[in-house]
């Protein structure tokens, strides 16, 4: 892979452009790499995470990725904790105030994203930082000057606060306070450019806004999309179990990462791949033409995510694993079949899925053998309760050690 730090400027602003939905401004990004060409000076590169929970699964290294190519070519990763705003509980998204964290919570949770984090990106490269660091010391006075930065009607521009209030729900004075820190922590560490997810981008103007209102140069802001999950449909999230831990088994991260619907193959590769773009575009044209099957292609995402959170070792175990699975090597030759027909490419609960396939005698058993992690889906275990199976072509459904079926839709 060449030297990214010999890229032309044009370059250097294509790669960070790529996959990117905002970037506030292209011309401004371009005038900030020349002069940190010019001066030898990086770049403060600002992304802030709230440790809401304790686990970051590969939709979160979008965005981490991102500040890993800002490093390759120089730049300076400031990672920022928000312990001090975790205790407050960012209200984007929300149709409720959110419950604040915990002070022991954050701190749990902070100390396991540093130890994640550094699977991506480069230590010697990266500041890791607690907002509570400079906002603790903040006085009445000037907390007093932060929110006089901004009228309540620009805070309901806000689509998710102005749908609270027109709805009569509830909107704490303290949530109003979250785009504003978040604005002031780019001020307290002059950040140079700040990414967040399409769902941050007013709080990351705000902080264009707080910068200029104390004499700084505006901050670049850059959107990173929200990665759909392996459903293909819903935000990647642990929750609704359409995820990909990045602390999970070798095995666990390349079958789910084999299982991710086609249509979606070449948003991960952009979106979470190390191959430069000409690279991703040669592999899309091959398949296209029939030259490359779209199982390989699949294969090269599983084996570079799973070693990147693990090592290549890793991921070629991963594979074998995966090819003896799936080539039932490991599976009874005399697997009972059942066919089932319903509407093609809706979606069954796994629970029924497996009554109906007489793995289990009530769903109350087959939740139960989730919760214990002894239910897999095509060799890959499942432990959310509400999973839902894809009706289209067939699945290898297994519980326990012994009981399988290969359910057939139709």
């Amino acid at each position: 892979m060449p030297n990214k730090m010999n890229l032309t400027i044009d370059e250097q602003v294509e790669l960070i452009e790529r996959g990117a939905v905002d970037v506030i401004s292209r011309e401004d990004l371009a005038k900030k790499f020349t002069r940190s060409k010019e001066t030898g000076k990086p770049l403060r590169v600002k992304a802030g995470f709230d440790p809401t929970a304790p686990d970051l699964h590969v939709g979160h290294t979008v965005l981490i990725q991102k500040l890993k190519h800002f490093q390759d070519l120089g730049h300076q990763v400031l990672f920022l904790i928000g312990d001090f705003t975790g205790m407050i509980g960012d209200p984007t998204g929300k149709s409720e105030t959110r419950k604040p964290l915990t002070e022991e919570d954050v701190r749990k949770n902070a100390e396991t994203y540093k130890t994640q984090i550094f699977k991506i990106l480069d230590q010697e490269k990266t500041t890791v930082m607690f907002n509570s660091t400079w906002l603790n010391r903040l006085s009445s006075a000037e907390f007093i000057r932060m929110a006089s930065q901004l009228t309540v009607a620009r805070m309901l521009e806000r689509d998710d606060f102005k749908k609270r209030f027109e709805s009569q729900r509830a909107i704490s004075i303290h949530e109003f306070l979250y785009p504003l820190i978040q604005g002031y922590d780019s001020v307290a560490r002059e950040a140079d450019v700040e990414l967040g997810g399409t769902d941050q981008r007013f709080n990351l103007l705000m902080g264009r806004d707080m910068q200029r209102a104390w004499g700084q140069e505006p901050q670049v802001v850059i959107t990173m999309p929200l990665l759909e999950g392996l459903d293909g449909v819903n935000k990647m999230s642990k929750s609704l179990g359409n995820y990909i831990g990045i602390i999970e088994d070798p095995n666990d991260i390349y079958g789910k990462t084999m299982s991710i619907p086609d249509t979606l193959m070449f948003r991960y590769f952009e979106l979470l791949s190390d191959l430069s773009s000409s690279e991703i575009e040669s592999l899309s044209q091959e398949m296209k033409q029939g030259r490359i099957h779209p199982k390989k292609v699949k294969q090269m995402l599983a084996r570079e995510l799973t070693a990147r959170f693990h090592d290549i070792e890793a991921a070629e175990k991963a594979e074998a694993h995966f090819e003896r699975v799936f080539k039932h090597h490991d599976l009874p030759e005399d697997m009972p079949e059942k066919e089932m027909a319903g509407c093609y490419n809706e979606k069954v609960w796994l629970p029924r899925l497996l009554l109906d396939a007489g793995l289990v005698k009530g769903t109350s058993e087959a939740r139960r053998m989730i919760k214990q992690k002894a239910v897999a889906v095509d060799g890959r275990k499942i432990m959310d309760g509400e999973f839902e199976v894809v009706t289209s072509g067939e699945v290898i459904l297994k519980v326990g050690k012994k009981r399988f079926c290969k359910v057939i839709f139709s």
